[in-house]
């Protein structure tokens, strides 16, 4: 019998938005590192950014800056403050992946979508109207208090929406962000989306799909 969730939970950033943090990289750095370096220069950014993440909450907009001015420490780049600044201020800019409206607009007819997502209050409001889709809810890590990966994102997002781990049915592109954090709160029903940015788990126990057009049919659609 297919899981018929209550509602339907989604990561925002990478999953549902194309998140292009390392073309924004590249635009600024590649200039001065070697295909190879700025290779390399990207996986610590990404790498530093989680990292920022894992603390106390802060706004995003430090988040990028720490973690841009920890990896240019690292590849021996000279640090530009404005130049996180811009790359922060591209953020609400970004719209979805091509697969996202239409494969969000099939479930949406049956049930209620949600947000998740480690965005500020100001910016994802810009991301979230490039959907093309309704999203009933959507919950933010300045709102809970706390980033993904951390518990407390999804229980804030759970005691306002007044349901439990098993009445969801989570979507995600990131095991590290939100599906290993997922499986140990007991969200039973999880969906990775395989953008290809990390390699499949099956520990963590879900349903793959190639994109968001597959979701309809994961839940009898």
């Amino acid at each position: 019998m297919t899981f018929r969730p209550k509602f339907i939970t989604f990561d925002c950033h990478g999953t549902m938005i194309l998140f292009d943090m390392a073309g924004a990289a590249r635009d600024h750095y590649a200039s001065q590192l070697s295909p190879e370096k700025m290779d390399v220069f990207i996986r610590d950014f990404t790498a530093y950014r989680l990292d920022e993440v894992l603390g106390a909450w802060k706004p995003y907009g430090e988040v990028v800056h720490n973690a841009l001015e920890r990896t240019c420490k690292r590849n021996g780049v000279a640090f530009d403050p404005a130049i996180a600044e811009d790359i922060y201020n591209r953020v609400p800019t970004w719209g979805p992946h091509p697969d996202v409206p239409a494969g969000l607009a099939k479930v949406a007819k049956e049930f209620p979508l949600v947000a998740l997502t480690n965005s500020m209050n100001a910016q994802i409001p810009h991301n979230i109207a490039k959907l093309g889709a309704p999203i009933a809810h959507v919950f933010t890590a300045e709102s809970a208090g706390a980033y993904k990966p951390q518990m407390q994102a999804f229980e804030y997002m759970f005691d306002e929406l007044g349901c439990g781990p098993e009445d969801v049915l989570h979507v995600s592109s990131s095991f590290r962000y939100d599906l290993m954090t997922a499986h140990d709160l007991g969200i039973k029903n999880k969906v990775w989306v395989n953008r290809g940015h990390e390699p499949a788990n099956p520990y963590y126990g879900y349903t793959e799909i190639a994109d968001i057009s597959g979701l309809a049919g994961v839940v009898g659609l």
